[in-house]
């Protein structure tokens, strides 16, 4: 008793008290704001640099599920496009993660768009099986971070588990390669319906870097509906956290 009292004098509280206003470091890149006084020349000049074509040639839009935030489009306009530190940039629409000129407000989930059984069953416990579908690890780790002392996810009933079996539902990472496609079915067959799918990551929603590679095989997300998409490179964890609990309703 006497040393968790040490270490809690020592450290202070380590878990985040408020997961949905909790404030981030200034140099995280999340919603970017684009003005709506964009030129035709300007949005030639940013979409060419575009690594993943996340920007619309023909009104400058940028997609989210796309964009690797990399700021490069950010530092040859300034003033003109930036990137805020909002993390709450979730979608259950594939459609909501594109944001146009002239868009100031803060993105939120459209409540339309979610299951009705997804808040009636599983409001209260969520269990969740993670597949790394060719991902580099990045994903994987702030996923695993969601979970640890610090944001602690599971305070909601919101928990990653061993077997998909014992899970309500999948977050993929990943690009989705060709070798992992058969094991993400395989996966996803064994969780007892309803489930849930989630993509977590650029990589995840559109192939990010790899998109257009032989080495991918994306079908799976073209024939399973998926409920959220979480975009970011890799996504934050507040960013997961936020969509998640905007997805169950809580």
């Amino acid at each position: 008793m006497f040393k968790e009292i040490k270490i809690l004098s020592d450290h202070g509280k380590q878990y985040i008290p408020d997961l949905r206003n909790q404030p981030v470091s200034a140099r995280f890149r999340g919603r970017p704001v684009i003005s709506a006084a964009i030129t035709g020349e300007e949005i030639a000049r940013v979409s060419s640099i575009c690594p993943v074509n996340a920007i619309d040639r023909r009104n400058g839009s940028i997609d989210l599920g796309r964009c690797t935030f990399c700021n490069e489009c950010a530092l040859m306009i300034p003033g003109t496009i930036r990137f805020t530190n909002d993390y709450r940039i979730a979608a259950s629409r594939r459609d909501d993660l594109i944001v146009r000129p002239g868009q100031t407000g803060p993105m939120r989930l459209n409540e339309t768009a979610v299951r009705s059984d997804i808040r009636r069953l599983f409001r209260r416990s969520l269990k969740l099986r993670q597949v790394s579908a060719g991902g580099d690890n990045s994903c994987e780790m702030e996923l695993t971070a969601a979970g640890n002392v610090n944001f602690d996810l599971g305070r909601y009933g919101i928990e990653f588990v061993a077997s998909p079996r014992h899970a309500d539902g999948i977050v993929i990472t990943g690009p989705v390669t060709d070798n992992m496609s058969e094991a993400l079915e395989i996966t996803y067959k064994a969780v007892p319906s309803p489930k849930i799918i989630i993509l977590t990551g650029t990589d995840a929603i559109s192939g990010g870097l790899f998109e257009g590679s032989p080495a991918l095989k994306r079908g799976f997300t073209v024939r399973h509906p998926v409920d959220l998409y979480v975009p970011g490179n890799p996504a934050h964890p507040l960013s997961f956290i936020n969509g998640v609990m905007d997805m169950l309703g809580l």
